[in-house]
């Protein structure tokens, strides 16, 4: 019977073929594992520095001023450097580009031709170059004479500068990434381009059909892709926008596969997904049910309910605050769901199993109680007496995040630092007079000051005046707790409120400019909240070395297995196959959808499912194509691949490597998955690839697209 026992629970830490985010310079080692699921290529044919391989054509998309923190991914599909990625990946960009007159988010937008491309500014796509181990050149044999934990994670840090250093006349971007809590160390080397431009999108009730409402769900019936460029300049190297630049000619692009997916297939994902806690103690989980998860919920419904008032008010406001709106709803029904399924997957009790493994370990051997014993009792402890998280995710969620103005203002002063350096001067005024241009066409004073309002009550009625901020006494005091009073002064007062002033501050930039743009206000709020923000954001260096150690303990006691670092927004590959579930007692959901679900959901009174004219038509003709399968048109499918947010954008591939879909979610009953993989229930939902070259070919008539692409 223990020998029993031992082996299931064994299996609880043993890593399922589908589950795992796995480095690309490591996937030799799960090679045999990917063709025992119907993988046909070689490992080389994924990662290759020496020959053009699948990771040259995977782009991490991110803003230029921040350029390898990437927020969606993409994959290029032609010989001339075009990208196909998620809808909601490029929603500021629509909205940037979009005016009354020409809303892109209405009617969708397709350029002809390279000249009707249109710009970003501050969009860029990275391709990886290669992944460098360099954990032996940070952690030293020197770092066992270092004691003390502070000053460990010091020389650590030391390590890293000088070797970035090294690489600071290379022609990429680069980063040292820690993985498995600081266990392991790697560089990633990134070639970055700066000029990528908007092909095509469909209108946002194709691209976001079924809005917030199918948000996070299945069966799904979203087209949810947009088509980008990635320019060069005429050698082909990275360069910033110009006339004179070029497509990008890639070293390898993916074909696309229309014969369709069935039950069972192999499929195969290469993204950037952004962040997963797969490694969380008991302990964390908890904490983050009772003291992170509702308070977001709280603070996110409140702003949503703000934006939702005004959007009614003006079709100008709604469509300044549509993306915003929608990137603070899919977070916060993000967080529903997350609450109700760890909860409901008994994710606790199975971390309390996976503990007890470790307690029985431990038990064994003297030198392991030595350099462990004292790990889980530390983060026990830190976690059942934090009483500042709650704080914090107030100060973020609330506070910092209340006014456009505050954000705005921290944006400028970033700005400011970097116009000490003469050489960039130009440059940087550039970048910051573009940044104000965007600020002011997507910012409305009376919303603003409407969501400031809300999230200030918030607050003073959350906390004790021990936690109050200057601004907050100074309602309480001298504006007698009236918070509209307050506001209402604060933004008649503001030289925000006039766009020409603060641009021509910033045209005219010297020290007497300076003082007036930041004497004031919204500056004072600024400087004290964000210092004060960024205390908490720092967990202990104790905290950070009883992570690591517990991690480091799990990869001890099972020497055998092959374990995957947690998403950090670096390069990974997931593979699994197509598959449907069941989600409760006597529900069954199949793994596609087809247009006659999008037909079914047609409602003219909700502005989430109104199908377009256009689109009926072609239904109500069977005007499929050479997209039909069985006298219907295929539209989403889910699969059984790990992701996260960041994966956003993804190709699905077969087991050829070719296109057959793009990722862009993830299934409501596996919504702990961040935490805790399911494999009975975690899927990934994709848009078909025949679907989206549908949208394309008959839909938006963009042949010109559809010459580009090669197909099997």
């Amino acid at each position: 019977m223990k020998q029993l026992f031992f082996i299931l629970i064994l299996l609880s830490y043993s890593v399922f073929a589908d589950e795992g985010m796995w480095l690309l310079n490591l996937i030799h080692k799960k090679y045999e594992d990917l063709k025992k699921q119907g993988f046909r290529l070689s490992s080389e044919d994924i990662y290759n520095i020496n020959k053009a391989c699948i990771k040259d054509a995977i782009v991490g998309l991110s803003e230029a001023k921040n350029p390898l923190s990437f927020f969606c991914s993409g994959s290029i599909v032609s010989d001339k450097g075009l990208v196909f990625t998620n809808y909601h990946c490029v929603e500021d960009y629509i909205q940037k580009h979009s005016t009354i007159e020409k809303n892109y988010f209405e009617n969708g937008f397709w350029a002809k031709n390279y000249n009707e491309e249109l710009p970003n500014n501050d969009l860029c796509a990275s391709i990886l170059i290669k992944i460098i181990d360099v954990t032996n050149q940070i952690l030293t044999p020197d770092i066992d004479t270092i004691s003390n934990i502070s000053e460990k994670r010091s020389y650590i840090q030391t390590r890293i500068n000088e070797i970035m250093s090294v690489y600071e006349d290379e022609p990429y971007s680069s980063s040292i990434v820690e993985m498995f809590g600081g266990n392991q160390y790697l560089m990633f080397l990134y070639e970055t381009y700066y000029d990528v431009r908007l092909v095509g999108v469909p209108p946002s009730n194709i691209g976001s059909f079924g809005g917030e409402t199918d948000n996070w769900m299945w069966p799904r019936h979203t087209g949810d892709f947009a088509i980008l460029r990635i320019y060069t300049s005429p050698e082909g190297k990275p360069a910033y926008y110009s006339e004179n630049n070029i497509p990008l000619k890639p070293k390898k692009f993916l074909k696309i596969n229309t014969k369709g997916i069935k039950k069972a297939d192999f499929t195969m994902i290469i993204g950037f997904p952004g962040s997963t806690n797969r490694y969380y103690t008991s302990y964390n989980v908890n904490f983050e049910l009772n003291n992170v998860i509702p308070y977001i919920v709280k603070i996110r419904q409140k702003k949503l309910d703000v934006l939702a008032n005004r959007m009614k008010t003006s079709k100008k406001i709604n469509l300044q605050y549509q993306a915003k709106y929608r990137e603070i709803s899919n977070y916060y029904k993000y967080y529903l769901g997350q609450n109700e399924q760890l909860r409901k997957n008994n994710v606790i009790d199975k971390k309390l199993k996976q503990e007890q493994i470790f307690i029985d370990w431990l038990s064994k051997d003297s030198i392991r109680q030595k350099n462990y014993k004292w790990v889980l009792p530390y983060i026990k402890n830190y976690y059942e007496n934090n009483q500042l998280k709650k704080l914090y995710t107030y100060i973020d969620e609330a506070i910092l995040q209340s006014s456009d103005i505050i954000l705005f203002n921290l944006s400028l002063f970033n700005y400011i630092k970097s116009l000490e350096d003469i050489e960039d001067q130009n440059k940087i005024k550039k970048e910051l007079k573009e940044t104000i241009q965007e600020f002011y066409k997507n910012f409305d004073a009376e919303t603003d000051k409407q969501v400031f309002i809300e999230m200030t009550k918030l607050y003073m009625n959350e906390f004790s005046e021990d936690y109050y901020f200057s601004y907050m006494f100074k309602i309480k005091d001298k504006y007698k707790g009236n918070i509209e009073k307050y506001a209402n002064d604060l933004y008649k007062n503001s030289i925000y409120l006039n766009e020409n002033l603060v641009y021509n501050y910033i045209e005219n930039f010297n020290d007497k400019n300076a003082k007036k743009l930041f004497n004031n206000d919204f500056v004072d709020i600024l400087k004290e909240i964000y210092y004060i923000y960024l205390f908490y954001q720092d967990k202990p260096d104790s905290l950070y070395e009883a992570e690591r150690l517990w991690i480091k303990a799990q990869m001890e006691m099972f020497p055998d297995s092959i374990f995957y670092p947690d998403a950090n927004s670096t390069i990974r590959l997931t593979y699994g196959y197509v598959a449907d579930y069941y989600p409760k007692d006597a529900v069954h959901y199949d793994y596609y959808t087809t247009i006659d679900g999008v037909i079914e959901k047609d409602n003219p009174e909700n502005q989430e499912f109104i199908v377009p004219e256009k689109l009926k038509k072609l239904y109500y003709a069977k005007d499929f194509g050479k997209y039909a399968q069985e006298n219907t048109l295929p539209v989403c499918f889910i699969t059984t691949n790990d992701i996260t947010g960041g994966n956003s954008g993804s190709g699905v591939m077969d087991a050829d490597g070719n296109l057959i879909g793009i990722a862009f979610d993830g299934n409501w009953e596996a919504m702990s998955s961040d935490i805790s993989y399911e494999k009975d229930k975690q899927r990934c939902i994709c848009v078909d690839i025949r679907y989206v070259l549908y949208i394309i070919e008959k839909f938006a008539e963009a042949t010109n697209i559809i010459n580009e692409l090669k197909f099997i």
